[in-house]
């Protein structure tokens, strides 16, 4: 039996007979045998729609591919009508993406596009978020870490996304989105109601990206779950990031980890949550907290009342950091709070620690 990838050296007239069928599909009723004709191995017959469309699509991804000299992605074809369509490590680059982008507007089954790691940047970026905002009702999950998008493809898939009302997750690790891209992910919180969640990881965003981000988290209405973990978030950016979640009433998981946030970050975080009443997960590993820091995250962690998971390990390398957020989530008579991970193996702790674990 033939691959569904030899199907592109066959006949034009099978392609044209494939074509015609898809005029006709209207008029089909459920159990009606249609007949495209004699292809190499006699009469080639599709019972129903669901087999005739699928050669349809087929047909509209072979020749997207030849028209943009591609060899035809096999694993597309293989994959058909799935609500997951998985394309990692392709290479697609600029002519690919628009290859894709003809098929994914002609195929209403995709819910989630996955297209890790393709060298999608620049050009390949627009023709791609052209496609994504064309199938708004279509695909609401996309993956697109490991890319370069940069500035170029922020704005431009950011874009698509604000009109397509469908989508409701979306990663973007590691894809370079330093200088102006910022402002474009802002925009986007602003903007679209249904996003859930939202990963922004290892994407070098500094300080300013964090003046940027913060208050458009603190105006956002919809995501429930963001991600900012290895980024460069530190002094007044940090700061600004930090207080954008006091505002926030949506958001119930956050990773800040691996930034450099600081002191003056946690005493943001713990005035967050003291008014926020809807956070349940908080990372905060890895982020310069001292002793001092620790007191201040306490004053949150005394009264809220939501919260259910919290890391701060590699931060208070002393007892006393330690000691000052275990006492602090002890006197909270309302505490919700199931794990606690300080990660403290290197750090020598006291008695009076000790005793208060035990309690």
């Amino acid at each position: 039996m033939r691959s569904p990838c030899e199907r592109s050296g066959e006949s034009e007239e099978q392609e044209e007979a494939a074509v015609a069928a898809a005029e006709v599909r209207e008029g089909m009723g459920g159990g009606r045998r249609l007949c495209l004709g004699r292809g190499p191995h006699g009469p080639l017959s599709l019972s129903g729609t669901h087999g005739l469309g699928e050669l349809v699509k087929d047909t509209i991804h072979l020749r997207s591919c030849r028209a943009h000299s591609l060899v035809p992605a096999s694993c597309s074809l293989r994959q058909g009508s799935a609500p997951k369509l998985s394309l990692q490590h392709r290479g697609l680059g600029p002519q690919g993406a628009r290859a894709l982008a003809s098929t994914l507007t002609s195929n209403p089954d995709v819910k989630r596009l996955d297209l890790w790691d393709n060298g999608l940047c620049g050009a390949s970026a627009e023709a791609l978020a052209g496609a994504l905002s064309q199938v708004a009702a279509s695909v609401g999950d996309v993956e697109l870490s490991e890319n370069q998008l940069g500035a170029v493809g922020a704005q431009a898939v950011c874009a698509a996304l604000v009109v397509n009302p469908a989508m409701q997750r979306v990663q973007l690790a590691r894809n370079s989105l330093e200088e102006q891209a910022p402002q474009y992910l802002a925009e986007l919180l602003l903007a679209h109601k249904g996003l859930k969640s939202l990963d922004l990881s290892s994407n070098k965003l500094s300080d300013q990206a964090g003046e940027t981000l913060g208050p458009a988290l603190a105006e956002n209405t919809g995501l429930t779950e963001l991600n900012v973990s290895w980024n460069h978030l530190q002094g007044p950016g940090g700061l600004a990031f930090a207080r954008g979640l006091e505002a926030n009433i949506f958001l119930r998981v956050l990773d800040i980890s691996d930034n450099g946030f600081g002191d003056p970050g946690a005493f943001a975080v713990g005035e967050a949550l003291q008014t926020n009443n809807m956070l349940k997960e908080l990372n905060m590993n890895n982020n310069r907290i001292s002793a001092a820091g620790a007191l201040s995250l306490g004053l949150g962690l005394r009264v809220t009342q939501t919260l259910r998971m919290l890391v701060v390990s590699r931060n208070p390398r002393r007892s006393a950091g330690c000691f000052a957020v275990l006492r602090s989530v002890q006197e909270n008579p309302v505490s919700a709070l199931e794990l606690l991970d300080f990660s403290i193996r290197d750090v020598q702790v006291s008695r009076e620690f000790d005793d208060l674990t035990a309690q």
